[in-house]
């Protein structure tokens, strides 16, 4: 099963619909984000915008990425680590991070999904919302 994204229109769509003016660097920012593979740092998207218009600032960047995140159209993620990292939305899906390599990987699982509806339910729950981040190391085989 693959994780859809949303794509630049339609996150600069919501954008506009919420009132947000739509700067060039915004729309920069923007760009940077539904173009990544990976979950960018503040600073790495800030390295990734200015090489699109070099006069960006660090602070525009934090603005926007925490006004995108009020409107909830980029998730914040941190991963363990002592900086946040960030990802447009996508359909629900978890990480298992490598403890050694640092790199992100995305999945999804349907018993997963079913087990924790279960576990909730179990307990008098509805389930409503949740986050799932594994931690782990590649298992060496010898």
């Amino acid at each position: 099963m693959q994780i859809k994204r949303e794509t630049y229109e339609e996150l600069n769509e919501k954008c506009i619909a919420a009132g947000v003016k739509m700067t060039d660097q915004r729309r920069a920012i923007l760009q940077v984000l539904t173009g990544a593979s990976d979950h960018p740092s503040v600073e790495a998207v800030f390295d990734r915008v200015k090489e699109i218009d070099p006069s960006v600032s660090m602070a525009t960047v934090y603005r926007t990425l925490n006004l995108l995140g009020e409107l909830r159209l980029v998730d914040r993620r941190e991963f363990n680590q002592n900086f946040a990292r960030f990802e447009v939305n996508a359909t629900h899906h978890h990480h298992m991070i490598d403890l050694d390599t640092g790199a992100v990987i995305e999945f999804q699982n349907e018993k997963l999904e079913k087990l924790k509806i279960e576990i909730a339910n179990e307990l008098g729950y509805e389930l409503i919302d949740h986050t799932l981040e594994l931690y782990g190391r590649k298992i060496r085989k010898t």
